[in-house]
Order: structure tokens, then sequence, then C-alpha cells
């Protein structure tokens, strides 16, 4: 399996200051909030946006929600990982067992 980074693609911030001002400096902020976003991989994505929501303190997972696209559950995750209550291994992007099961184990004769 490669280890190499797959992006994500650039996700389209819909808060309503995008929407008014797309050339304003908010707009301009979170585009370089998405830029960062789509480079990192999961287990730092997730984390890297947790932080910028603890920062933007009451609220900030959803206002983080809606301009990076993720989801409210894995913000909150990422939270939880950068208090280090949801530690994970070294090397490690997901917990052992999370993700796709490898073809061989989802069809028989394969």
């Amino acid at each position: 399996m490669s280890k190499e980074n797959t992006t994500m693609e650039l996700h389209c911030c819909a808060c309503a200051a995008c929407r008014e001002h797309p050339y304003g400096i908010t707009a301009q902020h979170h585009r370089a909030i998405n830029r960062l976003v789509a480079w990192a991989d999961e287990h730092r994505r997730r984390q890297l946006v947790a932080l910028l929501a603890q920062q933007q303190g009451y609220g900030g997972i959803s206002l983080m929600s809606r301009v990076t696209g993720l989801d409210r559950n894995t913000i909150a995750r990422g939270l939880r990982e950068l208090r280090g209550h949801d530690r994970l291994a070294p090397g490690r992007i997901r917990h052992a067992g999370a993700g796709r099961q490898p073809i061989e184990a989802s069809v028989p004769g394969c």
C-alpha cells in the first residue's frame, strides 16, 4: 500500500461572508485554510481544523465545519485527539481495524 499523500479536493466555503464578498479578506483567509486542509492527511486535517476551531472559541466547531466542509463530529474527534483523550499509535492515521477491508476479505474467492 502506498504511503504517498493523496490530497483532498479544495472546498469552497459556504459562509455568508464568502458568498457576499468572494474577494474580501475573510474569503481569502478561508481559501488559505482550505488549501492547507486539502494538503494534509486525514489525521493532521482533523487536528488542524480542531485547533482552529478551538482558537475561535464558542461556535468554532460550527464555523470551521462551514469553512472546511468537514463534519462537526470529525472536528470534535480532532479536539479529543488534541486533548490527548483519543490517542493513536505512532505512525497511524486511523485506529487499528478502521477503514475499508482489503478486497480479499470482502470478495470471496479473490
